[in-house]
């Protein structure tokens, strides 16, 4: 897969990019980013891209003609799905991570300011996605979240292709269950004795009632 990242600042991505399992499947291939400076893309000799709002208003606003060339840019090569962060968008879920995860390209737009042209909106964006009903400084900590999700469920990317399909929402209303590991005695606080009890048809059965009662306490507190 390739993605193809559209961000004012590329620093940020190359840094998130130098870690963990995204690390590694940029270096062995799985994941090919490309991240593009926004500012590459301006006309202006001081490398502008953002101005006032027609009519006034708060803030500032991205310019039509450095996010037009850069996506065109970016689709060159190799046309792609040009996804633009908004606190207006649809939100994220895991169905639409897998979706994602099927397709060669992804273009993800990082907006910044008051927002972006309506105009680059109507013409060049396929779709607006946002992570939850807050607002952000801009869409970068959005791409890497989407990124990370995405990555994740590339084959080859997690060792185990158990660990994915074991993930919150890989199935429609599947959620984790409580985890424990060493040492069996912390503090006073014990291991529930049915997960070590090396009988797999109880601790399923376990998981299953737990991943329910997990699901409504973190309902309640809401």
């Amino acid at each position: 897969m390739k993605a193809s990242v559209i961000t004012i600042f590329p620093d940020m991505l190359r840094g998130f990019l130098g870690y963990g399992l995204l690390e590694k499947a940029v270096r062995n291939g799985l994941l090919h980013v490309d991240v593009l400076d926004l500012r590459a893309f301006s006309r202006d000799k001081h490398r502008k891209v953002d101005d006032r709002p027609f009519s006034g208003g708060p803030g500032m606003v991205l310019m039509p003609d450095p996010l037009f060339r850069a996506v065109e840019h970016a689709q060159a090569g190799q046309p792609g799905r040009v996804i633009l962060f908004s606190a207006y968008g649809r939100v994220l879920s895991q169905r639409r991570v897998k979706e994602l995860a099927a397709l060669e390209h992804l273009v993800l737009v990082c907006g910044r300011y008051e927002g972006v042209d309506q105009r680059f909106i109507d013409e060049c964006v396929d779709e607006e996605i946002s992570l939850g009903e807050y607002v952000l400084m801009g869409g970068e900590v959005a791409a890497e979240a989407l990124l990370e999700a995405v990555s994740r469920m590339l084959p080859g990317v997690v060792g185990n292709p158990e660990s994915v399909q074991s993930d919150s929402f890989y199935r429609q209303d599947q959620v984790a269950f409580p985890q424990y590991t060493q040492p069996r005695s912390y503090r006073g606080l014990e291991v529930p004795e049915v997960l070590l009890s090396g009988d797999h048809e109880r601790i399923q059965a376990w998981r299953a009632r737990h991943r329910k009662t997990r699901r409504m306490k973190n309902e309640a507190n809401r």
